[in-house]
């Protein structure tokens, strides 16, 4: 691969104003979230159009699909903390072995979620329904998704990269367009639009992987051409073992957190079940509708860990605690306003998904209590970034274990036991405040044992 020039003596993550950074690198994650956010209510609204059984399919393949989505992102926040670290210390060496060791990762992920996916998509569904309709559209789609996975990992990997440098704009590109992308094949590929042959939930996993396929040569040319602090070459793939294992003490806290959450919900959905079946519909699509609260903060933290990271390995404190501030009064600016949408027109966001009076009457006070999670949420997700970024992923790991394992499964059974579907929903925001002030323990925590350490100064915190 060509030569690049030699990178500047500083990136701008170590001389730019702390608030003109953080909004340029995360206003292009922000924006590509909300846009995902969205992505995700149309392509489910679309397969629902072919039948019950279809969107049941999909349903059930979800937890494999996220998992492999948590190993790709998993490991993808290791190497942007690493990468960054090692970019603040001026260790130009780490930082491209570090970038060859992410592909090497990806196309070792790719592998293994390719045999499963060719060896056992029709196994995974058959031990959960005897449905012959189920079992066969859900095998279609989820063989498609895991056998051409190459552009999951291509996509969410060369992304981080571009985030680890500061060059969010174009994983914001790039996270845009294959967003759109999707959206505009979907129907076609679902339907047999302009010319194309019907293709049901296959056309709609087709549809998803061409669009990551995309993302990802796009986000090779930007690497290759607008990405001179990384320097690609063949030997730098060789993979390298203390380079893999820093990886993964970050990342493999990050894939344990989405694994986690699929357990929640399958959990939830088992107390949920008992009261009714529009009672676990109501909080499924209260976990569609909180990502347009949530993903903003997540596409939010993409853009601060790179910075705190870089700061943390430049041994700048000052610039630490000045993002970790701003990144926190975003958040909160940002989960009043979701609150207030949420108190306000619970009746409406339902109406997006056709409610029923039923529906209407469980939902209503589920969005509004739920909704009191986001303030204190927020500020936790913050938080649990800050911890990765510093290199500390087992941190955010707890506190996610503790919350949705430890608090809210436990709460939401012991609240059920009243008969009171009401009283289920409560569960969320006491393991919030719970999960909330463990949070800020270990935020002060890493402050005196962190990041107070990298300078003489005498911060008050």
């Amino acid at each position: 691969m060509r030569e690049k020039s030699q990178p500047p003596q500083e990136n701008k993550m170590g001389d730019m104003p702390i608030n003109r950074l953080l909004l340029s690198m995360s206003g292009p994650m922000m924006i590509s979230m909300l846009i995902q956010a969205l992505y995700n209510v149309v392509d489910s609204m679309f397969v629902s159009y072919i039948s019950e059984s279809a969107l049941t399919a999909v349903s059930l393949a979800y937890p494999m699909q996220n998992l492999m989505v948590a190993v790709a992102t998993g490991t993808g926040v290791g190497i942007n903390a690493l990468l960054s670290r090692n970019l603040g210390e001026k260790n130009f060496p780490i930082v491209n072995r570090t970038a060859g060791n992410a592909i090497f990762l990806g196309l070792i992920s790719y592998v293994v979620f390719a045999l499963v996916g060719l060896f056992g998509s029709r196994i995974y569904f058959t031990v959960q329904v005897s449905d012959p309709e189920i079992i066969q559209m859900g095998q279609d789609y989820l063989s498609v998704i895991l056998i051409l996975s190459i552009g999951c990992f291509g996509q969410v990997l060369l992304s981080r990269l571009l985030q680890s440098t500061g060059k969010t704009f174009y994983s914001m590109v790039i996270q845009m367009v294959g967003a759109v992308l999707n959206i505009i094949l979907d129907p076609i590929m679902i339907f047999g639009l302009l010319g194309f042959p019907a293709m049901g939930v296959a056309g709609a996993a087709l549809a998803t992987v061409i669009s990551q396929v995309v993302g990802t040569l796009m986000g090779l040319y930007y690497n290759l051409r607008k990405n001179p602090e990384i320097q690609f070459s063949l030997n730098q793939l060789r993979p390298s073992a203390p380079i893999i294992a820093r990886i993964y003490s970050v990342g493999v806290p990050s894939i344990l957190l989405q694994t986690v959450s699929s357990l929640l919900i399958f959990g939830l959905n088992q107390i949920l079940v008992a009261f009714s079946e529009t009672a676990t519909a109501v909080y499924g699509v209260y976990f569609k509708l909180q990502g347009f609260a949530f993903l903003p903060i997540i596409g939010m933290n993409n853009g601060m860990v790179p910075i705190i990271a870089y700061n943390y390995g430049a041994k700048k404190p000052e610039r630490i605690l000045q993002t970790i501030k701003l990144a926190i009064t975003y958040a909160l600016i940002i989960m009043v306003a979701a609150v207030a949408v949420f108190q306000i027109f619970p009746t409406q966001l339902l109406g997006f998904f056709q409610a029923s009076p039923e529906m209407l009457e469980i939902g209503v006070p589920a969005l509004r209590i739920l909704s009191l999670c986001f303030i204190i949420g927020g500020f936790t997700i913050v938080s649990s970034s800050v911890f990765q970024a510093l290199g500390r992923g087992l941190l955010s790991m707890s506190i996610s274990i503790f919350r949705q394992l430890v608090l809210v499964l436990p709460l939401a059974y012991f609240f059920s036991l009243t008969g009171k579907l009401e009283m289920v929903w409560w569960a969320f925001p006491v393991a919030e405040v719970l999960a909330g002030l463990l949070a800020l323990y270990y935020l002060r925590r890493a402050y005196r044992r962190v990041i107070l350490p990298l300078g003489d100064h005498d911060y008050q915190y």
